[in-house]
């Protein structure tokens, strides 16, 4: 479980690492990621870049799909863990992310936050990012602490550079590359079953994968008591074409289930 300095340094920094945390779940999920590969879903985007190098598979919504990841989602500590860090009564799932970057692939995860891509909109919130391979500092994933504490939800921008929403007029995300000196960027060497939890406005990035071994990672989103569906220009990432809701009511529905508590 969390103790209550993760908890403190999460509700301060906006993430934190969890060593070991799902390491019972790593080859659990490997399987589900080939699983996944050979028959994605029609959510999955892959990035192929123009200069030939390897693709980055990305595929979201199917983490009741295969047993892997649903292992990790129901029969892990995650959802209680995700209660502890928002400081929640309650965790609901949200949706998964799955992210496959190849040897070799050249995609910059760019800086971003999550939340403005959502069709959700909550304080409490909090994402795990588990990988499933070995991942050294300077390949990791990177977070700029305290940034879920500006009030601010930059532009959302597709990995391409392209705007999610067209004519999207919100405030881009800052060149934190050129403000390095100036904030206090956190990432972590990682093994297999290792955790970061942040937030959804949490702004974070990751660097291409030029090593000859592949980085997999699953993403698990989870939201809290205060959570509302958002009001968007357009349609959100990941899309939910056929659900109907009114923006600022409660978030709920069968396809985001409260696993935490448990039901009796």
């Amino acid at each position: 479980m969390v103790s209550d300095q993760q908890i403190e340094a999460f509700q301060r920094d906006g993430v934190v690492l969890l060593k070991g945390a799902f390491r019972d779940h790593v080859d659990s999920v490997r399987q589900a990621i080939e699983e996944n590969m050979a028959n994605p879903s029609w959510r999955e985007r892959t990035y192929r870049p123009g200069d030939g190098s390897a693709p980055f598979f990305q595929d979201y919504v199917v983490w009741n799909e295969f047993d892997g990841y649903r292992g990790l989602v129901k029969d892990s500590p995650m959802a209680e863990m995700a209660a502890r860090l928002m400081q929640s009564r309650t965790a609901r799932v949200f949706h998964d992310h799955i992210l496959v970057k190849e040897p070799g692939n050249s995609v910059v995860t760019p800086w971003h936050q999550d939340a403005p891509y959502y069709l959700v909109e909550a304080e409490k919130t909090v994402s795990f990012w588990v990988p499933l391979d070995p991942v050294p500092r300077e390949r990791t994933i990177e977070y700029v602490a305290g940034s879920h504490r500006w009030n601010k939800s930059f532009r959302p921008d597709r990995f391409d550079g392209t705007p999610l929403f067209q004519g999207d007029a919100s405030e881009a995300v800052p060149d934190v590359d050129a403000l390095r000196g100036e904030l206090d960027i956190l990432g972590w060497e990682m093994e297999p079953g290792d955790a970061v939890a942040f937030a959804f406005s949490t702004l974070h990035g990751a660097p291409a994968n030029a090593s000859p071994t592949r980085r997999r990672v699953i993403s698990i989103r989870w939201v809290g008591d205060d959570a509302r569906f958002a009001e968007r220009p357009g349609q959100t990432s990941p899309a939910f074409p056929d659900l109907a809701y009114t923006p600022g009511t409660p978030f709920e529905g069968e396809a985001f289930p409260v696993l935490y508590p448990p039901a009796p």
